[in-house]
């Protein structure tokens, strides 16, 4: 298993925190995700043959939301 925290600036809310976390929760090989509001971050844990960092980048992406790299 892999952890990672990754920093998404525009998180500002519940509603941010429900987008992202539902949308990693239906992705096969992601163990947790969890948002930290005051934060900005996610902290995943997720199993890199399963799926990678990139996808999942992608995948918060694809609810609205950038990464910081």
């Amino acid at each position: 298993m892999t952890n990672q925290t990754l920093s998404v600036p525009n998180i500002s809310c519940d509603h941010c925190k429900m987008s992202i976390e539902g949308a990693l929760r239906l992705v096969t090989g992601i163990e947790t995700a969890q948002v930290d509001i005051p934060a900005k971050t996610v902290a995943l844990s997720f199993d890199e043959s399963a799926v990678s960092l990139d996808r999942i980048i992608g995948l918060i992406g694809d609810v609205g939301y950038e990464v910081a790299r």
